[in-house]
């Protein structure tokens, strides 16, 4: 992989982190999920008259993504609304680059190289590693009363969302080649989930929703820029290198969620969880030469 569309993917994986700490740190998950979408929406509405609209043969692909994207932002806002970020966004990002990985041979015809697939053995161990060390020191008197419960359902909805990260992953790498246009078609994507996001959330929640936007605007417009940003740097990736190549490399932006979740978040990260990131980092770095 060349040095360029590395660094992509890199800036790619550090803008998904940030805009995921957007909505772990919103007080209504979901909600600032849909202000993050809309936002890229908004955007995209903007931009879209400039560009080529997605070849043809594209389209049932972004049908197919949109869907996937309504249990990806679902089982997302439940994941943190039970788990914390450190917990939650290792399992979700962690297993699926192996999903796809194992995937992208049969369904696609990509063949990679020993190393990559030892890059990806390398990242996706680190992350599960990551997920399942213990966060920080924890007294005795909060352990035994820790919320195994909330944890467990943290866990169960983090493994379901990484199935349907592998699933529009390898949907989105075939539906980027075929349009012609990576941008357009990300664009796209983002306007049709927006819709059916609002679609759902107004007739239940208006008030609500019209109160939080109101009060959370930035998030809509950071959120937005940064989801938007970050998903066509990698579906341009995924039209230059092989698809289960870059889904493990921008999953490094579980790197960039650790520095988040401790400094702004304020979360504990254990010596097991620092170990578990330089088995990333190493990670990275073979799927960089590879």
């Amino acid at each position: 992989m060349s040095g360029q569309v590395a660094a992509v993917i890199l800036l790619a994986a550090l803008l998904h982190a940030g805009w995921n700490a957007l909505i772990k740190a919103g007080k209504d998950a979901f909600l600032t999920s849909v202000l993050a979408v809309s936002g890229a929406a908004l955007i995209s509405l903007a931009a879209l008259p400039l560009l080529p609209a997605p070849a043809p043969g594209s389209w049932p692909m972004l049908c197919a993504t949109t869907a996937i994207h309504y249990c990806y932002f679902g089982l997302m806002s439940a994941a943190y609304r039970h788990g914390d970020m450190s917990l939650a966004y290792p399992l979700m990002r962690g297993s699926a680059p192996l999903l796809v990985a194992l995937a992208s041979a049969p369904l696609l015809g990509e063949q990679l190289t020993a190393v990559q697939y030892a890059a990806v053995a390398c990242i996706s161990g680190g992350i599960f590693s990551m997920a399942l060390a213990r966060g920080g020191a924890v007294p005795a008197a909060a352990a035994a009363t820790e919320p195994v419960p909330r944890q467990r359902r943290a866990v169960l909805y983090a493994l379901l969302n990484a199935c349907a990260i592998a699933c529009y992953t390898l949907v989105d790498g075939v539906g980027a080649r075929r349009s012609g246009s990576p941008l357009a078609y990300t664009m796209w994507l983002f306007v049709l989930t927006a819709a059916g996001l609002l679609a759902w959330t107004l007739p239940r929640r208006r008030a609500g929703f019209a109160a939080y936007a109101a009060a959370h605007w930035r998030a809509a417009a950071l959120g937005g820029a940064g989801t938007l940003a970050s998903y066509a740097l990698s579906l341009w990736a995924m039209t230059v290198a092989p698809v289960a190549a870059v889904a493990a490399l921008r999953e490094t932006a579980i790197l960039f969620a650790a520095a988040i979740a401790v400094v702004f978040l304020h979360e504990k990260i254990s010596p097991q969880r620092y170990a578990a990131i330089a088995l990333i980092a190493c990670g990275a770095a073979l799927m960089r030469y590879a």
